[in-house]
């Protein structure tokens, strides 16, 4: 009966720890630059750490990319970079737009494989305000403008008349 016990009281401790399961983090040594033009090499390296704490050798990380629809349209295999839990990848976004990318970790110890999304970007338009050079334009118009408000005004304004002076009686 002991030794039944002993047999369950050690199955009930370690059948936890084994279905704890593995997980794994994602690092990328940078995000697409702003304005990354379509067909335009975005190098990345990705650091994959079991439990966000040691570095995981052996797995094969996925960068991939999707349209606005959500479609995976290019997928990108990262490769080992000689040290340890750093592989690394070169991306192309195949052309102008919106695209969301996440990478799949390739931690599939334990079934603890997970894909990792990152915020969607827009490729080939740096910026979606006004562009640096119709804003200079629109500055260099307003200081012409300014200027020949102030050479009209002081045109329009009467010569002055001289000054009387009275004698003292």
């Amino acid at each position: 009966m002991k030794k039944l016990l002993l047999v369950l009281a050690v199955a009930l401790v370690a059948v936890p720890a084994a279905s704890a399961g593995g997980w794994a983090t994602v690092g990328l040594s940078s995000l697409p630059p702003a304005g990354l033009p379509a067909n335009e090499d975005w190098p990345v390296d990705i650091t994959v750490l079991q439990h966000g704490q040691t570095p995981l050798a052996g797995v094969t990380p996925i960068v991939r990319i999707r349209d606005d629809g959500g479609r995976v349209v290019k997928s990108f295999t990262a490769t080992p970079t000689g040290k340890t839990g750093v592989y690394h990848a070169v991306v192309r976004f195949p052309a102008e737009g919106s695209y969301s990318y996440e990478v799949y970790d390739g931690f599939t110890q334990y079934g603890g494989a997970q894909t990792h999304t990152f915020k969607p970007i827009v490729i080939g338009a740096a910026d979606d305000g006004i562009p640096y050079g119709l804003l200079t334009v629109a500055l260099g118009l307003a200081a012409v403008l300014a200027a020949a408000t102030v050479l009209a005004l002081r045109r329009r304004r009467p010569d002055p008349e001289p000054i009387q002076l009275r004698e003292a009686a």
